[in-house]
């Protein structure tokens, strides 16, 4: 049995995560260190609050003594935690340094001190940079190349995941995984900004021509993925977890209208986003050959059923944006 602490469990990623986890692994117990900033909500998962087998405690990665006292009853940590969106890093970074390079060091001490906890780190694919239309997809051996104030900080979280591998022997893998989409993402993400957008009548706004390409990967199988290095992952490597998802921005807006039912009259074209990256796309061979895992979840699926979910969930996502 394990005791597992999940970072950042209230957020999109890690709260779909702690659901996939004690669907499958039901004798494991799951902590849930959160400090709920605005993309954490406690609403994700509610279902689980008389859960034995889980508990949420409020509180920040940065704060030492409280990450010390968690990992002291835990074998395995999961750091979701991380300030994720872009646009918000370029207005103001400090949150982003703090949270994703600060906040990783403190969780990588107390495991560190506590017996070299197994440490398993998520990461994104934008560390690597951008691609251009004809370039090979990234992969574990690419460069890094952030150019985010956002993608910057997730790098550098990641080299210090390495440092204590190298220095300390601390026993971690890494993850990089593309563009997530599926149930409750917060709606500033494009999908469900776009959808929830529609349900109220109201135009998309698509960055310049809507050109720019990145790879889809749907929350659950991103989960699987996890699950598999954790499990079968070797002590000290990366792997890299994509959808197999390429599309382009407006190829994306296009296909939701269609799943709804409306016209491309809908699509408003704004200024681009500073720095806008071309193309991200991941090359997953090597989770396939040596994890035996693969997106099973194909993008049209997954969005039509993401669509669906929105539908379903107005109250959940019209208090977030009611919010803001």
């Amino acid at each position: 049995m394990l005791k597992i602490l999940v970072t950042g469990g209230a957020g999109f990623i890690g709260s779909n995560f702690i659901r996939y986890w004690l669907k499958n692994n039901s004798k494991d117990e799951i902590i849930n260190l959160d400090k709920l900033t605005y993309a954490g909500n406690p609403e994700n998962l509610k279902d689980f609050q008389n859960n034995l087998k889980y508990n949420f405690i409020k509180g920040d990665i940065c704060d030492f003594a409280v990450v010390d006292k968690i990992v002291k009853n835990v074998n395995l940590i999961i750091n979701f935690a991380a300030e994720s969106h872009v646009d918000r890093s370029i207005i103001n970074s400090e949150d982003f340094i703090k949270t994703n390079v600060e906040g990783t060091r403190v969780l990588l001490d107390a495991a560190r001190r506590n017996g070299n906890i197994r440490f398993h780190h998520i990461s994104t694919d934008e560390v690597f940079g951008a691609l251009k239309m004809d370039d090979k997809p990234f992969n574990e051996q690419t460069s890094y190349d952030p150019r985010s104030p956002y993608s910057a900080s997730k790098a550098a979280s990641d080299h210090l995941v390495r440092a204590y591998f190298h220095t300390h022997k601390l026993p971690v893998t890494i993850s990089n995984c593309s563009n997530n989409y599926g149930p409750y993402q917060y709606p500033e993400k494009l999908i469900p900004l776009f959808v929830t957008n529609l349900i109220d009548g109201k135009k998309v706004p698509v960055y310049g021509q809507g050109k720019n390409v990145r790879d889809w990967i749907h929350v659950d199988d991103h989960n699987a993925g996890v699950e598999a290095i954790i499990k079968k992952g070797r002590i000290g490597e990366t792997y890299c977890l994509g959808g197999n998802g390429e599309m382009s921005n407006i190829d994306i807006t296009k296909k939701i209208l269609k799943i709804m039912g409306l016209g491309e009259e809908m699509i408003e074209y704004v200024e681009d986003r500073k720095g806008h990256d071309l193309r991200y796309a991941i090359d997953f061979s090597k989770a396939q050959k040596e994890l035996g895992w693969e997106p099973m979840i194909s993008f049209d699926q997954g969005l039509r059923d993401t669509i669906e979910w929105y539908k379903k969930n107005e109250e959940w996502w019209r208090n977030l944006k009611n919010k803001n």
